[in-house]
């Protein structure tokens, strides 16, 4: 584990140096390649209020990034309920597989801003067409891995729940589930991964406060160290996330890879 941490830390060090040699060697422009420091300055100045004003667009970093976590987090809470829900149907009943089976690849495939728009004109431009757009992004991974995962349980459970008294309608909450449980749960940390590369785009829109929607604005007056600082949050605050996901799955599966 020490070793381990060791190298991750390493690498950021090492990346660190790298573009601090870039910014310091002024290969390009500072607003192409601001250095470090200009982030670091930034971290102090969007999370704090000075003359009256307080951090960037009216908010602090942190309240951009609560608004983000709060779309994120509502997009993916209804994108993976529903992705097991259909999941499951699509995986145990073969009509439904060849009905929808195709329309939820056609979505998976799509690009998140080629239906934005369309979202916009049905729900307007508050919160409701990000939420809808995070939700339609995460929901197809879930769906796909869940309906892979039910198909992949294997037919002696299901003799074996049969005979120990099991009704029919208790195998796919009890058996069917429960067995196909890890290949959901990595379905379920694609999808929260989709939501988080989707929100940029969810808050193109009227998305201050947000994360993405800082971004987007300091993108516009060419705050290039502002960008970067949203794309790190962004990071950090995935892979933190990323990582009680993972945890999550050691509880609820640990005999995820045993023999």
């Amino acid at each position: 584990m020490i070793r381990g941490v060791g190298l991750r830390v390493g690498a950021v060090l090492l990346l660190a140096g790298i573009w601090w040699a870039v910014a310091a060697a002024h290969v390009w422009p500072e607003v192409f390649v601001p250095s470090p420091g200009s982030v670091w300055d930034q971290l102090f100045l969007t999370s704090s209020v000075r003359d009256g004003q307080r951090g960037y667009s009216g908010h602090l970093l942190h309240e951009h990034l609560l608004a983000s976590l709060r779309r994120i987090g509502l997009g993916s809470l209804y994108g993976v309920a529903g992705g097991i829900a259909l999941g499951l149907v699509i995986g145990l009943v073969p009509t439904v597989r060849a009905l929808l089976g195709p329309l939820v690849t056609f979505v998976r495939t799509l690009p998140p801003l080629a239906y934005f728009s369309l979202l916009i004109i049905w729900f307007g431009i508050d919160e409701t067409p990000k939420v809808t757009l995070l939700f339609v992004a995460a929901l197809p991974p879930v769906a796909v891995a869940t309906a892979e995962a039910v198909r992949g349980v294997h037919e002696d459970y299901l003799h074996a729940a049969r005979s120990l008294g099991a009704r029919r309608w208790q195998l796919p909450f009890q058996i069917v589930l429960p067995s196909a449980l890890p290949e959901v749960i990595t379905g379920i940390r694609v999808a929260v991964g989709v939501a988080y590369t989707t929100v940029v785009a969810a808050e193109t829109v009227n998305g201050v406060p947000g994360i993405g929607g800082m971004i987007r604005d300091a993108q516009r007056y060419n705050q290039t160290d502002v960008v970067i600082l949203g794309l790190l949050v962004i990071g950090a605050s995935g892979l933190l996330i990323d990582a009680l996901l993972q945890l999550t799955a050691r509880l609820l599966v640990p005999w995820r890879g045993k023999a």
